[in-house]
């Protein structure tokens, strides 16, 4: 792709993820994202085929930003375990920044829409492949790391969609969580580092 075509693609991604992050899933609609991006209709339907294209697209570019994520986190030389909880707590920090666009990613919240197979393949393994490596460290020998990590990360998954389920709504008297940042923060902590040991995951 010409760097110009690519610069006018991030344009209109750029605004189809403004669009789903400040008018959710509704406003998602080529019209929606071509007054976003001040281009008309058949401008997108040029560039992506239609909104299928165009959402496959968006998939893809969320993806990225998980991966440009975890990229930019500098493993330390000596505390594997503090680096993979680090990750962790930026992984729910993700979530937690955008509900919509991580529903996007793991759920399906547009009607109809399932993306394309080899798309979704290709964003997990280029993402994933980071998380593993970052497990393989703490591994015990022999162990499988690919294996834990997905426990540990279906594990991380979990609490993030819990707590994101709660915040959508209004507070219950006497849940066992506080509603407050910090018990939540504290709450994802805790059981992360569960799963950790759990896991026999540890500083060789």
């Amino acid at each position: 792709m010409r760097p110009a075509d690519q610069g006018g693609r991030e344009r209109y991604l750029d605004a189809a993820l403004s669009v789903l992050v400040n008018r959710g899933v509704p406003g998602l609609t080529v019209r929606g994202v071509a007054e976003a991006a001040g281009a008309s209709t058949l401008s997108v339907y040029a560039r992506f085929g239609g909104r299928a294209g165009l959402l496959d697209a968006l998939y893809e570019r969320t993806f990225d930003s998980l991966r440009e994520l975890l990229e930019g986190l500098p493993p330390s030389s000596q505390d594997g375990v503090a680096d993979l909880l680090h990750l962790a707590l930026q992984y729910r920090h993700f979530a937690r920044e955008s509900p919509t666009r991580y529903a996007l990613m793991f759920e399906r919240p547009v009607p109809g829409f399932d993306p394309d197979p080899a798309l979704r393949s290709a964003v997990l393994r280029t993402t994933f492949t980071l998380f593993i490596a970052r497990v393989q460290r703490v591994c015990p020998p022999g162990a499988d790391a690919r294996s834990a990590a997905y426990r540990l990360w279906t594990a991380m998954h979990g609490l993030v969609g819990a707590e994101l389920m709660m915040a959508s709504r209004r507070p219950l008297p006497d849940w066992f969580i506080p509603p407050t940042e910090e018990a939540h923060e504290q709450m994802y902590r805790d059981g992360v580092t569960a799963m950790i040991t759990g896991l026999g995951l540890h500083n060789r």
